[in-house]
């Protein structure tokens, strides 16, 4: 019997992926044609991992919603990671190495993957730090040393705010606001672009504020001010209180 017009399209279909009649009729005529079958792509590493988030998409609602939590943590995140652990997968040597050793020695890398290790070692730090320094139930006034530092530093935790709100507000493009120990442990705010971090320049980051439009556009729009704003309900003040402490310590 003669093979319909379907039949043969299917047919000529299939010869140009590589398979013959009998491989077609053997997976059914129904059967959706697979493309070529293309060469393995290598596994990259896990050297390095994405951390769960400590909390719930949803957990942040209002103040960040479920979607662009779940789209920022598992596909920026994890793309930062990806092409980190792609970038020293072929350096065996630095694969035990802390990411804060990576990011803040980066003169110290082969000169090949250095802007790679910067771009996303940087992006992973950032965002390791950005999920822990939010809680649900969180924001208000910051309690402990990091509180008296804050006051003694800046007079009080408002104009603190003010300082971190302009950095992120006035930081063109993208980037990060931040709360920082400088290299003579003082308290400042500082603001750094694309996923540079802190460490790079010695500081030690206690709290970061992601700046980038992936990290508000859903909710914000382009009110990034807003966002700088409301942000401000989900710190988690007993994290950064613990870095702080941290890095007071002898």
């Amino acid at each position: 019997m003669a093979l319909s017009r379907r039949a043969l399209i299917r047919q000529s279909l299939a010869a140009a992926a590589g398979f013959t009649l009998a491989d077609w009729l053997l997976w059914g005529q129904d059967r959706a044609i697979a493309a070529p079958i293309a060469q393995t792509t290598p596994t990259v590493p896990e050297i390095f991992k994405v951390p769960p988030l400590p909390y719930a998409y949803d957990a942040l609602q209002p103040t960040i919603d479920r979607e662009t939590m779940e789209f920022h943590h598992d596909k920026h995140h994890a793309a930062y990671v990806k092409n980190l652990n792609t970038a020293i997968a072929p350096y065996p040597e630095l694969h035990r190495k802390p990411i804060e050793d990576l990011i803040s020695n980066l003169d110290a890398l082969p000169a090949d993957i250095r802007a790679a290790v910067r771009n996303n070692g940087g992006g992973h730090d950032n965002h390791s730090l950005f999920w822990e320094s939010m809680a649900p139930n969180a924001g208000g006034q910051p309690t402990g040393a990091i509180a008296r530092a804050i006051t003694d530093t800046f007079g009080s935790f408002e104009a603190m705010q003010t300082a971190f709100n302009q950095a992120g507000a006035k930081r063109f493009g993208s980037g990060w606001a931040w709360l920082v120990l400088d290299r003579q442990g003082k308290l400042t705010v500082t603001s750094t672009a694309n996923q540079d971090s802190p460490r790079m320049e010695g500081q030690i980051p206690l709290l970061g504020n992601d700046v980038w439009e992936h990290a508000y556009y859903l909710n914000y729009r382009n009110r990034r001010d807003q966002y700088l704003q409301q942000w401000w309900n989900v710190v988690n003040w007993p994290v950064i209180n613990q870095r702080y402490e941290a890095a007071q310590a002898p």
